[in-house]
């Protein structure tokens, strides 16, 4: 499903406009992307969780060259499904 579908089947669902459902949706991505910015943690209950994590600088080989690189630290944005998500 990509995000236009999200968007009608957002707008069937709550019986707003395509329109209004695409305020709603991309206000709650910007909601939960600047809360994972500032390290926050996004719980949906049922759904699931959001929340920002630092992968650590670790050792990683070139395959063209086969040479040892060092990969820098980053942070990376974690998913834990809910109950009522989880198959």
């Amino acid at each position: 499903m990509n995000k236009s579908e999200l968007i009608a089947k957002i707008a069937e669902g709550s019986g707003l406009s395509k329109a209004d459902a695409r305020k709603a949706l991309e206000a709650t991505l910007e909601a939960i992307t600047t809360a994972i910015k500032t390290d926050d943690k996004v719980a949906l209950v049922g759904f699931g969780t959001f929340s920002a994590s630092i992968r650590p600088e670790r050792q990683g080989i070139n395959p063209a060259t086969k040479e040892t690189i060092t990969i820098p630290a980053k942070k990376i944005v974690k998913f834990k499904p809910g109950a009522d998500l989880a198959m």
